[in-house]
């Protein structure tokens, strides 16, 4: 895209320990993400996508540390933050708005303690400024300097959800992960604040990592998508590219399943259904992990796994169909 890179993710991986053996020594793994690579311009949103399961919550917890990788690096600004010396800096940098608005806010708090706790814990304003810096925070996501005094069970759903984006804004940070930040809303909440966040992203210079499954927000928001299965990145593009020439079998049955609002179109449009069950990530099968479900499956896809390669316009695809 020509612009600078603010976060860069090179082969990252997150095992998950599920058995040990006599002496307790791990011997069994979950492989939540498995050697996954892709980078945000700054200023930009990608999209993260796929099945429940696939990884991409991991992917946005392990990146921000709340999960230790367990390979891989991460970088920020340019700079390692695997092994990060100071936590408290990279939180000022980098900060989540969490799924479920219902469990991410203490519900012993009153709001202002709740958006003023990041202003605590980093030792930022205090007294009159601290008051008006929430005051101000409150009103950037649309609620009343009122709310202030408030309990976070005394709010709908999608008002609690701008409590915690006015927490993660709180501390100026350059890149927010929303993890599954609209699923637990209402359809009519969602376009709202899917509306929010683009309107902060162009008031605040923000980077997003928009992890979601609802694809039709996804494309509304994003300026490149990566497509995630049993830990991996299947497919990654430009938002244009991805959804008008999908190349993976997995995208194009994900893509397939995005209801179409026209009546005649909608009967006309054809649904891609993958055969079978999700293998389980303790006992991956070989070569490509989507052949026990795909329609395309090749005796190469048994034996080799694909590898995510450029197949033009910076179209990522892994997948032995396009090589054959």
């Amino acid at each position: 895209m020509g612009e600078k890179n603010i976060l860069e993710v090179r082969n990252l991986k997150k095992y998950f320990t599920v058995g040990t053996d006599f002496f307790g020594r791990p011997n069994a793994y979950l492989k939540a993400v498995d050697d996954v690579s892709f980078s945000i311009a700054k200023g930009q949103v990608m999209g993260l996508v796929g099945e429940s399961g696939c990884g991409k919550s991991t992917t946005g917890r392990t990146i921000i540390h709340l999960y230790k990788p367990t390979g891989g690096e991460i970088l920020f600004n340019g700079k390692v933050i695997n092994n990060q010396a100071s936590e408290a800096q990279l939180r000022r940098s980098m900060q989540m708005i969490f799924q479920d608005p219902y469990a991410s806010l203490n519900p012993r708090m009153m709001v202002g303690d709740i958006i003023g706790e990041p202003l605590d814990i980093h030792g930022l304003p205090i007294n009159k400024e601290r008051t008006e810096r929430i005051v101000a925070l409150l009103q950037m996501v649309g609620l009343n300097p009122e709310h202030a005094n408030r309990f976070p069970h005394e709010f709908s759903g999608g008002q609690r959800q701008r409590i915690g984006i006015a927490r993660a804004l709180a501390i100026n940070p350059s890149f927010i992960i929303c993890d599954e930040a609209i699923s637990a809303l209402d359809v009519s909440i969602q376009a709202q604040v899917i509306n929010l966040l683009k309107r902060l992203q162009g008031e605040l210079g923000l980077t997003y990592l928009f992890i979601a499954h609802d694809l039709a927000m996804v494309k509304h928001l994003s300026n490149r998508v990566a497509v995630m299965y049993l830990g991996k990145i299947v497919e990654m593009a430009d938002t244009g590219e991805l959804y008008s020439k999908p190349q993976h079998p997995y995208t194009q049955a994900l893509l397939s399943s995005i209801p179409v609002p026209q009546p005649v179109i909608g009967t006309q449009q054809q649904r891609i259904c993958l055969v079978g069950d999700i293998p389980s990530p303790t006992n991956l099968p070989s070569g490509c992990r989507l052949r026990t479900r795909c329609s395309h499956v090749m005796p190469i896809c048994v034996e080799l796994e694909p590898k995510l390669k450029d197949e033009g316009g910076n179209h990522m695809v892994a997948c032995h169909l396009l090589s054959k």
